[in-house]
């Protein structure tokens, strides 16, 4: 029965193309190509294997990391909208929402889309230099991978309004939104909103400098070990800022930043630097310090040593090698090894 409505449905959108294509006398290439320059559609696809030989969760397996699909729809030179959808694990929406440009110093955007804190968060998982994507103390306070209990797993988005754009010949950058602090796909669960801001200094092309806060009270969605003051359902204050610098050349691209955070009274802080060397053609030689404490009182605080390589095989698609030592302040030590391979259209 479904593939007969199916084939009724194609036959009846067809019939009515081409009775409008006789009556109108627009061919239905017309048609095809309007909509091909309206609509674009991309993805990417990152496969992997994970081993790691932490004693209280040995892990020994490939993966597929992400799967993700993305469209966006051109409705005038000014207005568009966006979808992003994730294929891979628990399929769910990641980001939907419509923006307009009225000038190059300012643009609306509305709908659920990645929080614009610290320089890392914003920023593609498929061009990152990282297997593990973010910083620890990014993936904590971004609320990107779960390992805060207390804001849960979001990948670094959130609900809300955002006006953005680029002041005196795009030297400064400025995004400021009000967000719902809840997450992805959620309601908020507070009558509380989050401020985000983020300003960025462009002093030379190659240069950006500056930082980013979020000021907000959140509704915990579970309880956390850090944190056991916070139960699940409460309402806490949460409050982070970051600053940082990107450098982008040739031989070198270099990213840094210091981030810190205040849940209820536990205070987390931690900074990291990446760099990624092109050595060879189509070969980056990629190493990263990152630091993160999660609660400074109790010192809960762990150091990963990064080092690694990539080779982009093809326009946006690498393979990767990368070795992490964890050496954590509180529990054992570990070794991480993993592997991921790289497609995108």
């Amino acid at each position: 029965m479904r593939k007969l409505l199916i084939i009724l449905l194609t036959c009846i959108i067809s019939g009515q193309l081409d009775a409008q294509e006789k009556q109108q006398g627009t061919p239905l290439k017309n048609v095809v190509n309007t909509l091909k320059e309206r609509i674009t559609l991309e993805g990417y696809l990152q496969l992997g294997y994970t081993y790691d030989d932490l004693e209280s969760n040995k892990t020994n397996t490939f993966d597929i990391k992400r799967a993700i699909l993305m469209t966006r729809g051109k409705i005038t030179e000014k207005w568009s909208c966006y979808f992003m959808f994730s294929l891979a694990n628990s399929p769910k929406i990641l980001e939907a929402y419509t923006e307009y440009h009225f000038l190059p110093e300012l643009s609306v955007r509305v709908g659920e889309f990645k929080t614009m804190y610290t320089i890392e968060n914003p920023m593609s998982p498929s061009v990152l230099e990282l297997i593990n994507v973010n910083s620890q103390a990014t993936n904590y306070l971004a609320g990107y991978n779960g390992s805060d209990p207390l804001y849960g797993s979001q990948t670094g988005r959130d609900l809300g309004i955002m006006i953005y754009g680029d002041l005196f010949k795009k030297r400064f950058s400025y995004k400021l939104a009000i967000m719902n602090g809840q997450g992805i796909n959620l309601k908020d669960k507070n009558n509380q909103k989050d401020i985000v801001g983020t300003l960025m200094v462009n002093p030379i092309k190659v240069l950006s400098f500056g930082g980013s806060f979020i000021k907000g009270k959140g509704c915990a969605v579970a309880t956390s070990d850090i944190n056991p003051d916070i139960k699940a359902g409460d309402n806490y204050t949460r409050n982070r800022w970051s600053i940082g610098a990107k450098l982008t050349t040739k031989p070198l691209d270099l990213r840094t930043e210091y981030l810190a955070g205040k849940d209820g009274q536990v205070k987390s802080a931690g900074y990291y630097a990446t760099a990624s060397i092109h050595a060879f053609p189509n070969v980056d030689i990629v190493a990263s310090y990152d630091y993160f404490n999660k609660n400074k009182s109790t010192d809960n605080k762990q150091t990963n040593y990064i080092a690694g390589l990539q080779w982009w095989f093809y326009p946006k698609c690498r393979l990767q090698v990368q070795y992490t030592y964890c050496n954590r302040h509180q529990g054992e030590n570990s070794n991480l090894l993993q592997t991921q391979i790289q497609v995108r259209f």
